[in-house]
This record gives C-alpha cells, sequence and structure tokens, in this order.
C-alpha cells in the first residue's frame, strides 16, 4: 500500500494520531488537518497525492460537510469516509 497519500481531517489531536498510527504501520503517508479551513489548504496544495480523505463532521472553522462540497466541487471521484 506504499505511495498511496491519506488526509485525516479531525479536531481532535488523538484521534488523529491513532489514525496516522494504524496507517503508517501499513505503509501509508498521512497528511493532517486539524479544521475544516485546514483541510481545505492541504487539500488545495496535495490534491494530485491524495488517496482517501477521512473527515470528522462536527469541526471548528468550517464543518466536515462545508468541506466535502468544496473538495466535491473540485474532485467527485476521490474516496471520502466521513
Amino acid at each position: 500500500m506504499s505511495n498511496l497519500t491519506v488526509l485525516v481531517v479531525d479536531d481532535e489531536a488523538r484521534m488523529r494520531k491513532l489514525i496516522k498510527d494504524f496507517l503508517i504501520k501499513d505503509g501509508f503517508k498521512i497528511l493532517e488537518a486539524e479544521d475544516g479551513e485546514k483541510a481545505l489548504e492541504v487539500y488545495d496544495k496535495n490534491k494530485k497525492d491524495i488517496s482517501l480523505i477521512l473527515l470528522d463532521v462536527m469541526m471548528p472553522k468550517i464543518d466536515g460537510w462545508t468541506v466535502l462540497k468544496f473538495i466535491r466541487e473540485d474532485n467527485k471521484k476521490i474516496p471520502i469516509v466521513m
């Protein structure tokens, strides 16, 4: 599974760390964002590399549903798990 990049978006640092620890063991590259605003920034900078997005729903600044809407306007095929 190496060379696949996952964007993990969650406002809880311990949840991001838990997911990251599991996925790194299987060879995934992890990008992180602590809120919806940061998620969109990270997505814009890395969208060609991201293979999957794990997206929290309730977050500060911009919620997960709004992030989903913006990403879907740009890319309808990237898998997003909420």
